[in-house]
C-alpha cells in the first residue's frame, strides 16, 4: 500500500517547519507557499499545518492503525485481543486471517476468490495495492516459501551477506559453530574499539540480531552476548563477532523451517546458565515448538544477581513463562483450543518449588518466594504442565551455553526444523562424552582448579519426584511435632 499514513487525517493542530533548501523545494512544488516564507536567523523558514498523518510523527502510526483496523471491523473482522495486528473473520464457513505490519499485510483463506474479494474491498478504501500471490513472498526482509506439507521456510541471505561485507573483517574462513567455549569470558585489558570500528561493530551486531530472531536462531546466543558489549566493545569482542560471521559464511544457505505436528499441543524449554557473565549475572535461554522448528527463541542476560543455580533457573522460568502463557491465549483466540502445554526444565529443585510452593522452600529460598508462587499459580490456573527434562534433551541449553560438535548440530537441526522435536530422544553416547568434556574444560578454565585423571565430571541421571502437597505437608508436620517433643523433653 503506497503512502498509507497519508490516508489518515490528523486529529489535532500540528505544525511542520521547513528550513533552508526544503523551503525552495516546497515553493517550487506550489508557488502559493512563497507568500508564507519568513526569515529566522538569516534562514528561510516555512511553517505549514499538517492535515494528514506524516511518517515520522509520533501520532501518525496510531492514526493509521485506528483507520485501518477500524475499516476491518466494519468489514466484519474481529481483532485478536492478544495481537492487535491480527484480524479474523469466518467466510463461507472457513476462517480468513489478515496479519499486517504498518501497511504490509498477508491475507489467507482456503479459497483464493475470497482473498481477491478482500483485496478489492480494501482497495476501494485505500487505493491500488501491490499484490503478490502464490507460495513465495518477500516480507520485512524475509523470503517466505509455503510448502505443500503445511510448513513454511524462511531465509534472509541478503542480510547475512550484507553483514559479512559491512564488517570489513576479511571473512575468508568458515567455522563449524558460531562461538567458542570462551564466549562469556571478557578480557579487561583488551583495547576498546574506536571510531569507525566501533560504529561498524554496533551496526553489524544489530543487523545480525534482526536476522537471528526471525530466521537464524542458531546464532542467537553469541549475538545476544555481543549485544551486551556494544557500548564497551573491544578487540576481543570484534574477534567473537568475526567467529559468528565465519559461521554465517559457512552456513549461509541454511533454511529455517516451521511446522506443527498439532496446533493443540505445544512444548517449551527454559534453562539458565549460572553466573556466566563478568558481573556474575546468569543467562536465560528458552524456546517453544509445535513439533517442527522452534520459535519465540530467547537468549538474554538476567537483570539481577542470584545466590544459586536454582534461583537462576526460577528467574529464567519466570522470565520465559509469559511467552508460553501468551501463546496459549493467542492460539485460543485464533480458534485452536490448547489441550497440552508442557514447560520443560532440567533443575529439579526449581521444579519442586514451582509445583509445591512453600512446601519445598527452605531457609535459603524464602527471599525468592514471589517468583515461584507466581509460576505455581499460573501453571495451575492455565493447565501448564511443568516437567523435568534430562539435560541432554534440554533444547534451551542451545541458548545459554556455547555448544560444539554433534550436540550443537543435533540441537540446531531441531531448532531450524530439519528434524522434528521427537528426534531429541535419539540420544547418542558421543553427546554425553562431549558434554562432559566441555564442562570439564570450562570448569578448569574459569576457576583454574587443577584436576588429575581420577577427577572426572560425570553426568549421572537423577530422578527426584515432585512431592504432592498433602504428603509434603504431613511430613513437615511430623518433623515439626518431633521437634516440639524433643524441646519439651529437654526442658523436663
Amino acid at each position: 500500500m503506497v503512502a498509507a499514513y497519508l490516508k489518515a487525517d490528523m486529529n489535532d493542530y500540528t505544525l511542520l517547519k521547513f528550513t533552508g533548501e526544503l523551503v525552495d523545494i516546497m515553493c517550487k512544488m506550489n508557488p502559493k507557499y512563497e507568500e508564507y516564507v519568513t526569515t529566522e536567523s538569516g534562514k528561510k523558514v516555512l511553517y505549514v499545518q499538517l492535515l494528514k498523518a506524516l511518517y515520522g510523527c509520533v501520532v501518525s502510526a496510531l492514526l493509521w492503525y485506528e483507520l485501518f483496523s477500524g475499516h476491518l471491523k466494519e468489514m466484519g473482522f474481529e481483532i485478536n485481543p492478544y495481537d492487535s495486528c491480527i484480524a479474523n473473520k469466518l467466510i463461507n464457513g472457513k476462517q480468513c486471517t489478515i496479519a499486517w505490519y504498518v501497511d504490509d499485510m498477508k491475507i489467507s483463506h482456503v479459497n483464493k476468490d475470497v482473498v481477491t474479494q478482500i483485496i478489492l474491498e480494501l482497495e476501494k478504501k485505500f487505493g491500488k495495492m501491490s499484490v503478490t500471490r502464490g507460495r513465495k513472498h518477500k516480507f520485512l526482509g524475509m523470503s517466505l516459501q509455503f510448502k505443500n506439507d503445511r510448513t513454511v521456510t524462511i531465509q534472509m541471505k541478503d542480510y547475512l551477506q550484507e553483514s559479512i561485507d559491512e564488517s570489513g573483517l576479511n571473512i575468508v574462513h568458515e567455522a563449524a559453530t558460531p562461538a567458542k567455549g570462551s564466549l562469556f569470558d571478557v578480557d579487561s585489558e583488551s583495547p576498546l574499539l574506536e571510531g569507525e570500528e566501533f560504529d561498524t561493530f554496533q551496526s553489524v551486531v544489530a543487523k545480525l540480531l534482526y536476522v537471528a530472531i526471525r530466521a537464524r536462531l542458531d546464532m542467537l546466543l553469541p549475538v545476544a552476548f555481543l549485544c551486551t558489549r556494544v557500548t564497551k566493545s573491544t578487540k576481543q569482542d570484534q574477534m567473537k563477532l568475526k567467529r559468528v560471521l565465519e559461521y554465517v559464511k559457512g552456513s549461509i544457505d541454511l533454511v529455517y523451517t516451521m511446522g506443527a505436528e498439532s496446533l493443540n499441543s505445544v512444548q517449551s524449554w527454559v534453562d539458565a546458565s549460572y553466573a556466566v557473565h563478568p558481573d556474575m549475572k546468569s543467562h536465560t535461554g528458552g524456546i517453544t515448538s509445535f513439533g517442527l522448528g522452534g520459535f519465540m527463541g530467547k537468549s538474554t542476560k538476567q537483570k539481577l544477581n542470584t545466590k544459586s543455580s536454582t534461583e537462576a533457573e526460577l528467574i529464567g522460568a519466570s522470565d520465559y513463562l509469559p511467552n508460553t502463557i501468551w501463546l496459549k491465549l493467542f492460539m485460543e483466540a485464533q480458534g485452536h483450543k490448547m489441550s497440552e502445554i508442557v514447560f520443560e526444565q532440567d533443575n529439579e529443585s526449581a521444579i519442586r518449588m514451582e509445583a509445591n510452593g512453600r512446601m519445598s522452600a527452605g531457609q535459603k529460598s524464602r527471599h525468592i518466594n514471589i517468583r515461584y508462587f507466581w509460576i505455581k499459580d499460573q501453571t495451575k490456573e492455565l493447565g501448564i504442565e511443568v516437567r523435568h527434562c534430562p539435560t541432554l534433551l534440554m533444547l534451551a541449553d542451545f541458548f545459554t551455553k556455547p555448544l560444539n560438535g554433534s550436540l550443537f548440530r543435533k540441537f540446531r537441526d531441531v531448532i531450524l526444523g530439519y528434524k522434528p522435536v521427537s528426534s531429541l530422544r535419539e540420544t547418542m553416547p558421543s553427546d554425553i562424552e562431549e558434554r562432559v568434556g566441555n564442562c570439564e574444560q570450562q570448569s578448569q578454565n574459569r576457576h583454574n582448579v587443577p584436576q588429575d585423571n581420577t577427577s572426572k565430571i560425570i553426568n549421572v541421571p537423577t530422578c527426584v519426584p515432585i512431592v504432592p502437597q498433602e504428603e509434603q505437608y504431613k511430613e513437615n508436620q511430623q518433623q515439626q511435632e518431633g521437634f516440639i517433643k524433643s524441646n519439651e523433653s529437654s526442658r523436663r
